[in-house]
């Protein structure tokens, strides 16, 4: 039996989506739910949400993001291409131009990613993925939104 993960302490989080082209918002809203319980996180921490350029006309992505009040941010594929993720994928690559979508969208909207490297410890859920009752398909990541105000220990 998987323990669920445990994040004490007060801080807020960056959502990063990818989906496919025309899921629906309540599929979305429901791979977010799942991702937020397996996280064992409130939405309540949620300061951001991100993906790729190429969803910037996504329905529900845009619906969602709208319908909590949560802002919501794009980049271009070349920039995702270039944060360091734990597994990119070819796959996701041939179709955005990008290696990782949410994992990717998640750190930079977390400011995780800087001209030093990214802050892979930030990635708080790799990914959860979802395959609707529409049979459309929804990936969630989630990062802790870094503060680079306070320099971290190693870089002092």
């Amino acid at each position: 039996m998987n323990a669920m993960p445990s994040f004490a302490g007060t801080f807020r989080i960056a959502l990063g989506i990818g989906c496919d082209r025309g899921t629906p918002q309540a599929t979305i809203a429901s791979a977010v739910a799942g991702a937020l319980a397996a996280a064992g996180l409130s939405d309540a921490r949620i300061v951001a949400v991100a993906s790729i350029t190429l969803k910037a006309d996504e329905a529900g992505l845009l619906s969602c993001a709208a319908a909590h009040g949560w802002p919501l941010h794009f980049y271009p594929p070349a920039e995702l291409d270039c944060v360091q993720v734990p597994h990119p994928s070819a796959i996701v690559r041939r179709h955005t131009g990008s290696g990782s979508v949410s994992a990717a969208a998640a750190l930079r909207a977390a400011g995780a990613v800087s001209d030093s490297g990214t802050e892979l410890s930030a990635l708080l859920l790799e990914k959860h993925t979802l395959r609707g009752a529409d049979g459309r398909n929804v990936t969630v990541s989630i990062a802790r939104c870094v503060d680079r105000s306070t320099p971290s220990p190693d870089h002092s």
